[in-house]
């Protein structure tokens, strides 16, 4: 990790509430600092990856901050003819996710250095205006393992996912440390389904491990929650809350906030100090860029009090999860 790891919550709060008292200081020049940012997404804006930072941009849009636009399914082959439309309206700020596209849209900052570009991406930023994230909630997904390998009883947990990249891989990877840290003989059974948004596909995954006996489902794509309620066992979250949806269902969620990312990311390019760095970073716990919830009454609450114990070890940074990006294997 870079020594932006070393900053500290404290730190990283006093300085956007610094920033806050400054542009109301600033008065009537606000709308001036008002900033077009523009944002591409190759799902739907509800998909959960893509939903925390639509959501956190149109709440910076709803204060004023910036000027939001956006386009959701776009195909990976239009994707660099979007960006480039997007860059010749004016944006100062372009939003996205290069997984499918690395080439391509760094091709595309290369040509327009005064715009900044804060990309979804397994590799690394690059300079002077390319900088890259991933959603690094590994720590919640860490405790939410623990509450599922507390509470099945076959001893058999089905996982679905959408494609083996170390975006999902180090999620399913902490969630399988968490579970087997408190109970060493639960299995898991793995299953990718190559699409990050086919619900009816990722529902017949799960289906699978059912039968298989899989009492259990790790969610980390649409589709499966549906499967879990259908057959009457339970589920882990991921990403977003969905236990309104699919109550007597969601055990526990591992939840990444993008608000301190976005809000970061604005500020610094109305401050013209926008590098091309990793704000993966502040997906962090530390950060409050993530968080884990929990159904006491179907977990337990002897289980959620372990979990919450291991929470705040690491919050407190005694305790750290392992970032594993190797691709995980089935052990039933």
């Amino acid at each position: 990790m870079t020594d932006q790891l070393k900053l500290g919550r404290r730190a990283f709060v006093s300085a956007i509430a610094l920033g806050a008292a400054a542009m109301a200081l600033s008065g009537p020049v606000f709308a001036q600092d008002v900033i077009k940012v523009a944002a591409i997404w190759t799902v739907p804006v509800e998909q959960q990856w893509a939903s925390r930072l639509h959501n956190a941009l149109v709440a910076a849009q709803e204060r004023g901050e910036i000027e939001y636009v956006y386009s959701e399914n776009t195909t990976n082959t239009d994707y660099e003819r979007v960006m480039r439309e997007y860059a010749e309206q004016g944006v100062k700020l372009m939003v996205g996710e290069a997984f499918g596209v690395e080439q391509p849209a760094r091709a595309v900052a290369s040509e327009y250095p005064e715009i900044m570009f804060l990309m979804g991406s397994s590799l690394p930023p690059v300079e002077p205006n390319f900088a890259t994230f991933d959603n690094f909630i590994q720590e919640p997904s860490y405790l939410t393992g623990m509450i599922a390998g507390a509470k099945t009883e076959s001893n058999k947990i089905g996982m679905v996912g959408g494609y083996a990249i170390p975006e999902v891989n180090r999620l399913m990877n902490a969630f399988m440390a968490g579970a087997l840290s408190v109970n060493p003989d639960v299995k898991f059974s793995v299953s990718f389904i190559n699409s990050w948004y086919d619900p009816p596909k990722a529902k017949e995954a799960a289906f699978a491990m059912v039968d298989a006996g899989a009492d259990i489902l790790y969610a980390e794509r649409f589709g499966v929650s549906d499967a879990a309620k259908e057959r009457g066992i339970l589920a882990i979250g991921n990403v977003i809350d969905t236990s309104t949806d699919y109550p007597g269902t969601i055990l526990a969620s591992a939840l990444w906030h993008g608000e301190p990312m976005i809000d970061k990311a604005i500020a610094e390019v109305k401050a013209g100090s926008f590098t091309a760095s990793d704000y993966g970073i502040y997906a962090f716990m530390e950060y409050g860029g993530s968080s884990a919830v929990y159904d006491e009454a179907l977990a337990g609450a002897e289980a959620v009090a372990a979990a919450k114990s291991k929470e705040a070890e690491i919050v407190a940074g005694t305790f750290k999860v392992e970032i594993n990006d190797a691709e995980p294997s089935s052990t039933m």
